[in-house]
């Protein structure tokens, strides 16, 4: 019954938060937004949305979810974007082998968003 994840959804409770979000998911991440209303946006990241409310108080501290990762065939070039942006990683684009079988060859990357999520760029090699 479930066919995948529709999207993610992230509030924040000022308008200078919500301007900054969606300023790093379209300018900085390249993001296109599917939809728009006073107080929220939906952004396509490819194969699920990214939704961002500015109606509430905003949740800084970790919840039950703790991360979601966006797939990117560059992580290094979308790193030094988000660098320059301002934002910083708390794990630099590191290559790992995830130690299943098949064994899983990946770079991955950790950043904290303008909302303080965590945001993974996950790239197979």
């Amino acid at each position: 019954m479930i066919k995948g994840i529709h999207h993610i959804s992230m509030k924040c409770g000022t308008q200078e938060a919500f301007s900054k979000a969606k300023s790093f998911y379209l300018d900085v991440l390249g993001m296109t937004a599917v939809r728009e209303w006073a107080d929220g946006i939906m952004l396509s990241a490819g194969n699920c949305m990214i939704e961002i409310f500015c109606n509430g108080a905003g949740i800084t501290e970790k919840g039950a979810i703790r991360h979601f990762a966006l797939l990117t065939d560059d992580i290094d070039a979308l790193a030094e974007k988000i660098t320059q942006a301002g934002y910083r990683f708390f794990i630099a684009p590191d290559d790992r082998v995830i130690q299943s079988d098949p064994p899983y060859p990946i770079r991955i990357a950790f950043c904290t968003g303008p909302l303080g999520e965590e945001i993974e760029l996950f790239q197979e090699r």
